[in-house]
């Protein structure tokens, strides 16, 4: 776990974050002010499955004095490509298994859950990991729950409402990214990709971009999350897209000048819904 802040003394009153995927766990304070109070990160390096992803964050409780104190608020991110955004025009909760059936398998025994995009007028549907909400639910009785693309879908556009190009923002994670493509302040594109090297991240974003007939040429893309200039995923795309740089959040955190200093693309989803 790399610990990015030290001690916290009293978290009677503030909120605890967890974003939750099969290849890493991370986790961020933020006390009564909205003030980022600490932050972590643990990066598996391989996918596990949910069982052993639990392992992990009974392990991190057991052991991390941060999370040793009640909080008032818990909140847990699903990140996964367990998800389809739905049009809510076009959504019914009674046939929420319908919305993914045809992009994943789904099982019989699967828990199926939505999140509202109130103001963009859509829905997220996925499945969250039922053994780590019943954990959580076990632990700590209350805590609420998201998908990481509600967020990251919910701050871009937020981002991009009065933007008239496309921009390409691709949130980077140590075996996936997530595309999300923006075009005159509406949504082309939301999907997540698994990849093993750089070349299988450079085949699915250039191919998306094909299909979407965009010209490498003319679109900006911004990069998010776990990745920095040295990175090989940074150099690659750079040799076949003229306009790459880094993104940011839509309203910067605030954050405890005991916390190290964290750059402005880094770890977006966590920090973009406070």
């Amino acid at each position: 776990m790399v610990q990015t802040t030290n001690n916290i003394i009293d978290n009677t009153s503030n909120t605890l974050s967890i974003q939750v995927s099969l290849n890493g766990l991370s986790f961020c304070t933020i006390d009564s002010e909205n003030q980022v109070t600490a932050i972590e990160q643990d990066n598996f390096g391989i996918r596990l499955t949910p069982e052993q992803v639990l392992d992990k964050i009974k392990y991190t409780f057991d052991n991390n004095p941060i999370l040793k104190s009640d909080f008032k608020i818990i909140e847990v991110i699903y990140h996964n490509d367990l998800y389809s955004l739905v049009p809510k025009p076009l959504f019914d909760s009674n046939a929420i298994k319908l919305y993914l059936q045809y992009n994943i398998k789904v099982l019989a025994t699967d828990f199926i859950v939505y999140d509202e995009l109130e103001q963009h007028d859509m829905v997220s549907v996925y499945i969250p990991y039922a053994n780590i909400n019943n954990f959580f639910f076990d632990t700590f009785g209350s805590f609420t729950y998201k998908h990481a693309s509600t967020i990251l879908v919910n701050s871009l556009l937020a981002q991009e409402k009065n933007n008239d190009g496309t921009n390409v923002f691709v949130n980077m994670n140590d075996t996936c990214f997530d595309l999300i493509i923006i075009g005159k302040g509406k949504l082309i594109l939301a999907n997540t990709y698994h990849h093993e090297t750089k070349e299988d991240f450079l085949y699915y974003l250039l191919f998306a971009i094909e299909q979407l007939k965009l010209n490498p040429e003319e679109l900006k893309l911004f990069f998010l999350g776990d990745i920095t200039t040295e990175s090989e995923y940074y150099t690659i795309t750079y040799k076949y897209i003229r306009n790459v740089g880094f993104g940011k959040h839509y309203k910067e955190p605030k954050l405890s000048p005991n916390i190290s200093t964290i750059k402005p693309h880094e770890h977006f989803i966590l920090l973009s819904h406070f």
